[in-house]
């Protein structure tokens, strides 16, 4: 049978608090809810995603999961009964893993072994033991609780579409917010397999933070190099490090032939091995004629927070002998760290020459060399 992976979006997120509901909020560069899809989407044994949203949310999650295959967005309901509802309407029939966009870390081989234990049970999910001692009471502690026979159960679930259609249909308006629950109180089997740490929910800001940690951890360093040069050509000003400066001469170039920005985005290209800035926008192709580099500086940016990488330093050493770069240099580093929307501070912009050697020293044109550090996952 298909297997479909239902990621239920619909919350509101309110616990969490900020501006938007958590599963939208950037998580090492990328939103909760994308981890949360790209952790199925790229497992084998699953055949699409889907993913239920709330009301009004239909701009966040589409920025979210640009360029995602996930089909069109399912509309979900008040209670998570009714977004789950409204999921398996649209999936139909097979096998389905229905999981919360609060987990975004979602290990492959417990994918493997929910879809595996269903060959013995109607339903299958993740479970932990329970680690620390239980105890009733309110200000003093009144007897402690037999955690022996305790669980915590996760997400990903699995089940039979149908099976679970009727178990919520048998459960009528009851407010049961996990799956599982609903198939037992039907009479079904649901097995346990082991679950996974990664599949902590997000709910508090300590879990926040430990989800940053955690995600640091796998975050490896890397560090791209990046060169450009464009002759002098007809009259000024020119552009460069986003800015107009005025000079007798201009640059020559398919696009505003900006050799800082240009040098720059080469590097963070080549951090995140995702070629160079000939492949993303070949001068051959005419709608480059005259573009301003911004947009390929901010299309690099974009490519790495995509993959979920986060840029930590640019630097950038124009040659040239004029024009001068010092009375311009913090109006650069404004326009290059607004751009990548960094702190200026996480930008270097320096110049040199050649003491008159080469074609830089004849002063023929500029020539910039940038280096990037960035960290992404590996893989």
């Amino acid at each position: 049978m298909p297997v479909t992976a239902l990621i239920v979006a619909a919350g509101k997120g309110e616990r969490l608090g900020g501006d938007v509901p958590k599963q939208y909020r950037p998580l090492g560069g990328k939103s909760v809810l994308r981890r949360s899809v790209e952790a199925l989407i790229g497992h084998p044994r699953v055949d699409a995603v889907r993913v239920v949203i709330g009301a009004g949310q239909e701009q966040l999650a589409g920025a979210a999961l640009d360029g995602l295959d996930i089909g069109e967005l399912i509309s979900g309901g008040e209670q998570r009964a009714d977004s789950v509802r409204a999921g398996l309407a649209a999936v139909g029939s097979g096998v389905v893993l229905v999981h919360d966009a609060a987990r975004p870390f979602c290990p492959a081989d417990v994918v493997d072994r929910l879809l595996d234990a269903l060959a013995g049970a109607d339903g299958a999910v993740p479970v932990l033991p329970v680690a620390d001692t239980l105890a009733k009471g309110d200000r003093e502690l009144r007897g402690t609780v037999d955690r022996t026979q305790l669980l915590r159960v996760q997400t990903p679930q699995a089940f039979d579409v149908d099976d679970l259609l009727f178990a919520m249909a048998k459960a009528g308006t009851s407010r049961n917010t996990d799956e599982s629950t609903v198939m037992q109180n039907a009479g079904l089997k649901v097995a346990t397999v082991p679950g996974d740490e990664m599949l902590h929910k997000l709910t508090s800001a300590g879990d926040w933070e430990k989800a940053e940690a955690m995600l640091s951890a796998r975050l490896v360093s890397r560090t791209g190099m990046g060169f450009d040069v464009h002759g002098f050509a007809g009259s000024g000003p020119i552009v460069m490090g986003g800015i107009r400066i005025d000079h007798p001469e201009g640059l020559a170039g398919h696009s505003d032939a900006d050799v800082v920005l240009h040098a720059i985005t080469d590097a963070l290209l080549g951090a995140a091995a995702l070629g160079d800035i000939g492949q993303h926008f070949p001068p051959s192709d005419p709608q480059w004629k005259g573009a301003a580099s911004h947009l390929f500086l901010a299309h690099a940016a974009k490519l790495i927070r995509a993959r979920g990488g986060i840029i930590d330093h640019v630097d950038c050493t124009v040659i040239c002998e004029a024009p001068k770069v010092g009375p311009h240099r913090a109006a650069m580093q404004q326009r290059v760290a607004e751009i990548l929307e960094l702190r200026p501070t996480q930008v270097s912009i320096k110049a040199t020459t050649t003491e008159r050697l080469g074609f830089t020293g004849r002063s023929e044109g500029i020539a910039a060399q940038a280096a990037a550090s960035i960290r992404m996952e590996v893989g």
